[in-house]
């Protein structure tokens, strides 16, 4: 299960320093429900190319289903080639906060018309998401612009309005 909430942001976040960068490319086969793959390059380690399926968001848009799998390279080219359609560039850089949350920043399509910044932070239940303050731990006025459940707001519906 997948728990998180987003945000969308206009850079990356001053005065924190990464603790991970992802270089990503993504495509998607179907985007109700969502199947999509990716390929998520860890600077300076290995690669992965992964097959993921996300089931449909509950009401609050806090959790959804998610199975994610490692696929093989030639899959990963078959499935490539059947989307047919430029994949979706992402940088993603990863920052810890405290109690044990993972900061994620996303420049999706970096230099392109439409790109954009967007942020999330996955939990361990909704009730943590639900109570978790982004205020406290100074990153009240950057994560302003909540989007969590929002229409519009998800990878998918950006692969529809730009390569669908």
């Amino acid at each position: 299960m997948e728990i998180e909430r987003k945000w969308m942001v206009t850079d990356w976040p001053r005065g924190l320093r990464p603790v991970r960068t992802h270089i990503m490319d993504q495509g998607y086969l179907c985007v109700r429900p969502t199947v999509r793959i990716r390929r998520e390059a860890l600077e300076g380690g290995p690669t992965a190319l992964v097959l993921c399926f996300k089931g449909a968001p509950d009401p609050t848009g806090l959790s959804r289903p998610e199975v994610e799998t490692e696929i093989s390279p030639v899959l990963f080219a078959q499935l490539e080639e059947l989307i047919g359609k430029p994949l979706i560039r992402k940088e993603r850089r990863s920052y810890l906060l405290p109690e044990g949350l993972v900061l994620e920043v996303n420049e999706v399509d970096p230099g392109q018309p439409g790109g954009f910044f967007y942020a999330e932070v996955e939990f361990p239940t909704e009730q943590a998401a639900r109570a978790w303050d982004p205020a406290s731990c100074g990153l009240g006025r950057y994560l302003a612009d909540e989007v969590t459940g929002q229409p519009g707001a998800s990878m998918g519906e950006y692969w529809e309005k730009t390569r669908g």
